[in-house]
């Protein structure tokens, strides 16, 4: 199944952290359903050199790129407008010994 490393920026504005932290137990009970779906392999929080959280990265799998689309549509920090820019990139994961 295709996978996806996906890195989200959060917004620089000085509403940011309120916004992030309005819509983060929403956003985790979606990562966690997720990983107990097997479609979330990894993810976390980028933090910046104080220890603020400044963005998101994931690793995911789905079918198909669309599905990925409905997803992030759908995320709590998408709706919450929490991430301001999104990259996707094409991934596979090392194989585990």
């Amino acid at each position: 199944m295709p996978q996806y490393l996906v890195i989200a920026w959060d917004g620089t504005d000085s509403e940011a952290p309120q916004r992030r932290q309005a819509a983060r137990a929403a956003h985790l009970a979606c990562a966690a359903k997720m990983f107990a779906d097997g479609r979330m392999k990894e993810g976390g929080a980028i933090l910046n050199e104080q220890g603020g959280m400044i963005g998101s990265s994931c690793v995911v799998e789905f079918a198909e790129r669309a599905e990925l689309d409905a997803w992030l549509a759908s995320d709590p920090y998408v709706v919450g407008d929490v991430w301001k820019k999104i990259d996707v990139h094409n991934f596979r994961c090392a194989p585990r010994a």
